[in-house]
């Protein structure tokens, strides 16, 4: 009789286990998915990126790796003015347009229009969509779908592919 139990018990966590809801289910990455080649107005050898930018700009904006949460002074940031790619210089964000998420990112709800691109990136398993300057393809973040209005978007941005400009400079 133990036996019968056990067995019930096994087969009983197995179909829990195989349930799973639409919230649960992931997009995987398919073989053969790569990144789109894509040809940017400011282009430069891996050398000439190195001996431009830091090593955490270099390793974010050309490696697309992601800063510690928290970690960014412009997180805090609550000055007027404009969000620039620390690569190339090019206008990305207002500040207007920034909110506080509490995801450890500087994070806005709209980019400035023309200025950031956006691809599909598989890197930790499903599908999320990347940003990258529109002008020298430096990574950015990630824009997710659960931001504030007017757009409902979020986009998630690492501090160090940012300059910050003050309003009137």
């Amino acid at each position: 009789m133990k036996k019968i139990y056990s067995k019930i018990a096994f087969v009983s966590c197995l179909l829990l286990v195989g349930c799973t809801g639409n919230s649960q289910k992931k997009e995987v990455a398919r073989k053969g998915d790569s990144p789109k080649e894509e040809q940017f107005r400011v282009t430069k050898s891996e050398a000439e990126w190195k001996k431009e930018l830091s090593e955490a700009e270099f390793y974010v904006l050309r490696k697309a790796a992601t800063e510690n949460p928290f970690t960014s002074d412009l997180l805090t940031n609550k000055e007027k003015g404009t969000y620039l790619c620390a690569g190339c210089g090019t206008p990305l964000f207002k500040s207007e347009t920034k909110f506080k998420s509490g995801t450890g990112w500087p994070s806005f709800y709209k980019e400035i229009e023309g200025n950031v691109a956006y691809d599909v990136d598989y890197k930790i398993g499903y599908k999320r969509t990347e940003e990258h300057c529109a002008v020298c393809g430096g990574h950015l973040g990630h824009v997710f779908e659960d931001g504030p209005a007017p757009t409902g978007l979020r986009h998630c941005i690492n501090g160090v592919a940012l300059d910050f400009v003050p309003e009137g400079k």
